[in-house]
C-alpha cells in the first residue's frame, strides 16, 4: 500500500520509484530540520548572519530537489 506522502510499500512501484520516494523522505526530513535550525538562530538573538544565510540557501536547494522528485513521481495528466 502506498500512501500519499510516499511512505509505505507499493508492490507496483519500480525500483527507481522506490529509490526516489526514499530520497524524497530524506530530503523532507532534512528540510524540516533546517526549519528548526533557522528558527532557533532567528529567535536566539545572537545568530550568525552568514550561517543563517547558508542554512536558508541550503533549504532552498532542498526545496528544489524535493519539487524535482515530486514532479518525477507524479504522472503527467492531460486535462
Amino acid at each position: 500500500m502506498d500512501t500519499e506522502d510516499g511512505e509505505g510499500f507499493d508492490i507496483n512501484a519500480t525500483p527507481e520509484e522506490r529509490a526516489l520516494k526514499a530520497r524524497l523522505g530524506e530530503l523532507r526530513e532534512e528540510h524540516r530540520a533546517l526549519d528548526s535550525a533557522i528558527f532557533a538562530l532567528q529567535t536566539g538573538g545572537g545568530g550568525d548572519a552568514l550561517q543563517l544565510a547558508r542554512l536558508k540557501k541550503r533549504k532552498l536547494v532542498l526545496k528544489d530537489q524535493i519539487q524535482w522528485i515530486e514532479d518525477r513521481l507524479t504522472p503527467d495528466i492531460i486535462a
